[in-house]
């Protein structure tokens, strides 16, 4: 039998974590920290970030990371910005970090991801192309595995 006081806790912090994760999707681009959300939340860094994971799969900084690459795989995909602009427009201060997590998020570093998807989504209404072209969420870049013919 469920304890009554810690099921009522328990959705508590399921409404928390709802509410930090609404606020990564809002504010990706603004300087956001585990301990400034945890903060905001009521809660300790180390509670958010294991309640965090145990809720979603993965940790906050992963989720917001993932949101700043959505939205860089978009401003790429226009190709009017360069791929420096790109990495400082979704809330990253370093060019090397944003490469990085990119390419393993989406298997290609930024700038091949612009020279190719401008050609490939080329007619294609933006809010599809974003569906179509979203990395998954806790995988990393598929590895090329044996052909089979």
């Amino acid at each position: 039998m469920t304890n009554r006081p810690d099921l009522t806790q328990h959705l508590r912090d399921l409404a928390r974590l709802r509410r930090v994760r609404d606020r990564i999707d809002r504010e990706y681009a603004q300087p956001l920290d585990v301990e400034a959300l945890a903060r905001a939340a009521g809660m300790s860094a180390g509670h958010l970030s294991r309640q965090f994971r145990l809720a979603y799969g993965e940790s906050p900084y992963s989720y917001l990371m993932t949101r700043r690459i959505e939205r860089a795989m978009a401003l790429l995909r226009c190709g009017e910005m360069s791929v420096t602009d790109v990495c400082f427009a979704v809330g990253c201060s370093s060019l090397g970090t944003f490469s990085t997590r990119f390419a393993e998020l989406v298997g290609m570093p930024p700038s091949a991801y612009r020279q190719r998807e401008a050609d490939a989504t080329a007619g294609i209404v933006p809010c599809v192309a974003q569906q179509v072209t979203r990395p998954i969420r806790n995988q990393e870049a598929p590895v090329a595995g044996p052909q089979l013919d």
